[in-house]
């Protein structure tokens, strides 16, 4: 039976079997032929399956329920993923996704005065996966150091507008805590559900805040994926 006793991806140790009433995509698409299937292999770069669906099974609140521990966990362990994506977004696993960077391409005419008068404040936001590194919840403290080296390495190559400072979280000083608090730049440890997928793990080593001098330009580092 699912459910937050539940701590370890070791402690599923039957098929899931959910509270009725369950909604999340990990109980309707966790079949027993696909746990018949997955339920003791692992992905290349040892993450199990059982972690990837850890969450789900504690948490049976959950909207979805599954966090795949790399990029290849996507494929390997498609039997499971590969329904739950197109379910939740509409994109089947022969879909391909086209990038078009042109912003003179955009459709998004001028807003009305009486609209742009109400605009204080926006914000784009967009997640990147280092390729060389698995996600979140398969990546060791040893890569997560590594990935916020290589970061640091990037935001030092910054000039004129990018130009900025890093604060790593494990050694911020009380006073830039203060700033970025005030700032609401400073993210926090991830909830229960980032917790029992293993994203909160070493907390808060390897994670940071890059930031412009202006304030307009931010990068956090491992703050989830």
């Amino acid at each position: 039976m699912c459910g937050p006793f539940l701590k370890n991806p070791e402690d599923i140790n039957g098929f899931p079997e959910f509270p009725a009433g369950t909604k999340s995509s990990l109980s309707v698409h966790l079949t027993k032929k696909v746990w018949d299937e997955l339920k003791d292999a692992k992905d290349s770069e040892g993450v199990s399956f059982k972690t990837c669906i850890l969450s789900g099974c504690q948490n049976v609140d959950s909207g979805i329920g599954c966090y795949a521990g790399s990029h290849k966990g996507y494929t390997e362990f498609a039997s499971l993923f590969d329904p739950v994506i197109e379910a939740y977004h509409g994109h089947s696993k022969t879909a391909k996704h086209t990038s078009n960077m042109d912003h003179t391409q955009l459709k998004c005419p001028p807003f009305a005065e009486e609209d742009a008068k109400m605009i204080r404040s926006t914000r784009i936001r967009v997640g990147r996966n280092l390729a060389k590194f698995p996600l979140g919840p398969g990546i060791s403290k040893e890569q997560r150091d590594q990935v916020e080296i290589d970061a640091q390495k990037a935001f030092e190559s910054f000039t004129g507008e990018l130009e900025g400072q890093y604060y790593p979280l494990a050694t911020m000083s009380e006073a830039d805590q203060k700033q970025l608090i005030e700032d609401h730049f400073l993210f926090k440890e991830g909830d229960r559900f980032l917790q029992a997928c293993g994203l909160n793990r070493d907390w808060p080593a390897g994670r940071g805040i890059f930031h412009n001098a202006a304030k307009t330009f931010l990068c956090w580092v491992n703050e989830e994926d």
